[in-house]
């Protein structure tokens, strides 16, 4: 979809969210192109099945959907307030027959039957610390999923223990990035362990893995 679409489209639903507090103050071309960017190391995902963890005012999540028009989406958020706005949104994109919204826990949500191990790609922005993101995550994706999660500027590889991924069947993959944005790819090489991801609040309390 030409630049100038999407930006017609999806710019004035941001407009929406900053009024409603959920984005923050300033431009809003580049919380856009921040979103854009998670797409930029997974192009051969891009008609699948993909889920934004902790959607919140849909970033990356509907810019993504929107740039995707082959893909389908679930937009997961714990926050009432965000899924009554993430559903509004959805209907005034027109995205209703491909992109659903979910209230809940990601750690009760990856151990639902219809989301468990079904998708393909899972986005990240700024959900919590590298550990609580990858748990969580880890349990939505398919063997051979990916899990994006955008990064401090220039990335650190080692905020991503092989040792420590590896206990929820992820591994490190490329990281990339562009005009100053940074993502880190995660590859789910095995079946993610049912003991995972563990109960409410339990992945942030006792993290698998330090955060470097």
């Amino acid at each position: 979809m030409p630049r100038a679409d999407l930006e017609s489209r999806l710019l004035p639903v941001l407009e929406e969210a900053r009024g409603l507090g959920l984005v923050g103050p300033g431009p809003l071309l580049p919380h856009l192109d921040h979103a854009l960017g998670f797409g930029l190391g997974v192009a051969g995902l891009v008609g699948g099945a993909c889920l934004d963890l902790g959607s919140g005012a849909g970033l990356p999540g509907l810019p993504l959907a929107v740039a995707w028009p082959g893909s389908r989406w679930v937009l997961v958020d714990a926050g009432e307030r965000r899924v009554a706005f993430l559903g509004a949104a959805v209907v005034a994109l027109g995205l209703e027959d491909r992109v659903s919204v979910v209230e809940g826990r990601a750690e009760e949500l990856a151990r639902r039957v219809d989301l468990r191990g079904r998708f393909d790609l899972v986005v990240a922005r700024g959900f919590g610390p590298p550990a609580v993101t990858a748990e969580c995550g880890a349990g939505f994706l398919v063997v051979g999923g990916r899990l994006v999660v955008s990064e401090p500027p220039g990335g650190r590889p080692e905020r991503w223990p092989v040792s420590g991924l590896a206990a929820l069947g992820l591994e490190p993959s490329e990281a990339f990035g562009a005009d100053g944005m940074s993502y880190q790819v995660l590859r789910l090489s095995t079946p993610c362990p049912d003991r995972y991801p563990r109960r409410v609040g339990i992945p942030a309390k006792r993290p698998l893995f330090p955060t470097a």
